[in-house]
């Protein structure tokens, strides 16, 4: 079906439901980041494929609305002849209703939009709609089946904490809030708590399903039969009772006089719809998950030093051979340098692997027709990162192909002046994050450059890539960093059609003896050389990548062969 199909069929089913517009929003009925194929209802309709946003149809016009990270692929996948395109930083979809359609009935999902969306739409004054079989399935005639993914199970070793602790744990918390019940929505908390994994979804170990956990017994857990093994039943059928998705709704309704815990900005409106009044509050198994255990913060950083030897693996074939490759070829080779190790499981996002211009699309994602050439003059972003079975790791390398220009090479030093300027900070525990963010930036601000994204996002242990701890570290995030945190560090600069830089690397969370907050990095490669104008670099930050880099040589040097250590010698030699 095209575009204009798509919307016509759409369209007739909205004028039967009396609705004169219909949101589709890129979340899942579990609220999270990444989504099966069953659910990828905004790139169906629209074509955009980016991880955030939301399409706003009316009978006579259409828009598909997503953040700053994603105006130019906007641009590039979406049919402009039947969609409009809006940066929703500039104009967020609650105003853009109340511009557009402040007399229409509004048609929603309840099962894809949380409490929180639909009061702040309220607040604009637009009238709403509930229709609880989602247009876009009754039209979607070839949609995938849902996954059913066999469970397993998550080291305990590596947890650190056992299910039946984690539940208890949880259990007293709720005692201390006087909550009767809480219920879980959230795929990478119930994985958390109770140490399986799955693949439900593509990147991030998790299973589709939902929970309640009650102040004392067993949890019930709503989850498809067919994805639970032997092993996974026996290890947890004494705290867990095993129940069918199609059993929840009334296990709500027999919640319904009690006191219930639901998170109002990562559950459903359709809970609270079911439940009445509830105790609105984070879902608390997101800061325990975010501040690492030992067992965890130590499984981690094995992780990381094995992707660092694939990395310096590839980095070296990279300087022999890169020239001539293309985006791909390049992905898949990075790829199979990790699939060497047998914790391997598979990449923790979609790889970005952008040259020049491509290099400029925040969340960019080769296919066969943007698929470019690595040629000499121009600069190679690399965003990659692996699941393994002990940990989850995520890098980013800005690579010079051939002579950079000196434009180049001072934005580069400018990201990278930003990205020291965050590792070295030092900070009492009550600091904001958006106080830290402003490290990153203020190199550039100093020459009115910035970048359109955050500057760093928590990451799960063998979990997701993207695991909210607090609100990461962005201009916008308002909470502060707790000690056992893992956080990317990744500023950027971005010249659209031109080319991209940015540094990632991951940072643990740590506290010193006199109670201050710092971080140490984790992450273990080379940072290209070629794009530093070492003149732009005071002593600290000079002394700061010559650390970095003795470290990696350190850390990495007795895992690889005389030839990569040649190599890792002269990529990591003080400047």
């Amino acid at each position: 079906m095209q575009s204009q199909q798509k919307l016509t069929e759409l369209r007739a089913l909205m004028a039967e439901h009396g609705v004169g517009a219909y949101l589709v929003p890129r979340t899942d009925e579990y609220q999270g980041e990444y989504v099966a194929a069953c659910a990828e209802r905004l790139a169906w309709l629209t074509g955009f494929t980016g991880s955030a946003g939301m399409a706003i149809v009316m009978h006579d016009q259409a828009v598909t609305m997503s953040d700053g990270r994603y105006t130019i692929q906007l641009e590039q996948q979406v049919d402009g002849d039947h969609f409009d395109c809006v940066n929703s930083q500039e104009m967020s979809p609650d105003e853009w209703l109340k511009k557009n359609a402040a007399n229409k009935v509004i048609g929603y999902d309840p099962r894809l939009h949380t409490p929180a969306e639909i009061k702040a739409k309220e607040k604009e004054g637009v009238k709403l709609k509930t229709i609880d079989q989602n247009l876009i399935d009754e039209i979607w005639s070839d949609c995938p089946n849902a996954p059913c993914a066999k469970i397993f199970l998550f080291d305990e070793k590596t947890a650190g904490m056992s299910a039946t602790k984690k539940i208890k744990n949880l259990q007293a918390t709720l005692k201390e809030e006087n909550a009767d019940a809480v219920i879980l929505t959230l795929s990478d908390s119930i994985a958390w708590l109770l140490n399986i994994r799955g693949n439900d979804i593509p990147f991030i170990p998790v299973v589709l399903s939902y929970a309640i956990v009650p102040q004392a017994g067993k949890m019930q857990w709503f989850v498809h039969g067919g994805k639970i093994t032997d092993d996974v039943r026996a290890a947890l059928e004494d705290i867990v009772e095993f129940k069918t998705e199609d059993a929840l709704e009334e296990a709500l309704l027999n919640l319904k006089d009690n006191k219930v815990w639901l998170d109002p900005k990562r559950s459903s409106i359709w809970f609270k719809n079911k439940l009445g009044a509830v105790i609105e509050k984070d879902d608390p198994c997101i800061m325990p998950r975010a501040c690492k255990n030992i067992a965890e913060q130590n499984a981690m950083r094995v992780a990381h030093i094995r992707d660092g030897v694939a990395l310096v693996k590839f980095l070296k074939w990279f300087e022999a051979h890169g020239v001539g490759e293309n985006e791909i070829s390049v992905e898949e080779k990075l790829q199979s340098f990790r699939a060497v190790a047998p914790e391997f499981k598979e990449p923790s996002f979609s790889t970005i692997a952008g040259f020049a211009g491509n290099g400029a699309i925040v969340h960019y994602r080769a296919n066969e027709k943007s698929n470019k050439q690595i040629e000499k003059g121009n600069l190679l972003l690399l965003d990659s990162g692996a699941q393994y079975s002990d940990g989850t790791t995520d890098i980013t390398r800005t690579i010079a192909i051939g002579t950079p220009s000196a434009e180049m090479i001072a934005c580069n030093t400018l990201v990278l002046k930003g990205h020291i300027g965050l590792a070295s900070a030092v900070f009492d525990k009550d600091t904001l994050a958006k106080d830290i963010d402003a490290l990153a930036r203020k190199p550039l601000q100093e020459k009115g450059l910035d970048y359109a994204h955050g500057t760093g996002h928590g990451v799960g242990c063998y979990l997701s890539v993207h695991e909210e701890a607090a609100k990461g570290i962005s201009p916008r995030s308002d909470a502060p960093l707790k000690a056992g945190m893992i956080i990317s560090n990744e500023p950027g600069f971005y010249k659209e059609g031109e080319y991209g830089i940015r540094i990632e690397n991951l940072v643990l969370v740590c506290e010193n003896e006199a109670g201050k907050l710092f971080f140490d990095t984790i992450t273990f490669a080379p940072i290209d050389k070629n794009l530093i104008d070492v003149s732009m670099l005071n002593e600290t930050e000079k002394e700061w990548l010559n650390n970095y880099h003795a470290k990696v040589f350190k850390t990495l040097s007795p895992l690889l062969d005389n030839n990569h250590i040649d190599w890792l010698e002269q990529a990591t030699a003080e400047i």
